[in-house]
């Protein structure tokens, strides 16, 4: 059975921290990705009053307060 040094050499540690630094540079030259979700078109809003929509969340609320 071998048993494992938990001392880490100098050469080691350096070597980590430098391959954590490339790979931290190399990612800020990657191009940013974009949401690609489509956005919900809003509908105008009505001039006067009428703004009340029965949407999913107030269908949801409204099923919690049966009895």
């Amino acid at each position: 059975m071998s048993t494992q040094n938990p001392k880490v050499s100098r050469r080691t540690l350096f070597a980590g921290a430098g391959t954590v630094g490339a790979v931290a540079a190399a990612t800020s030259f990657l191009p940013q990705v974009k949401d690609l979700a489509p956005q919900a078109l809003q509908k105008a809003k009505p001039e006067r009053g009428g703004g009340y929509e029965l949407s999913e969340h107030v269908k949801r609320y409204y099923k919690t307060t049966l009895v």
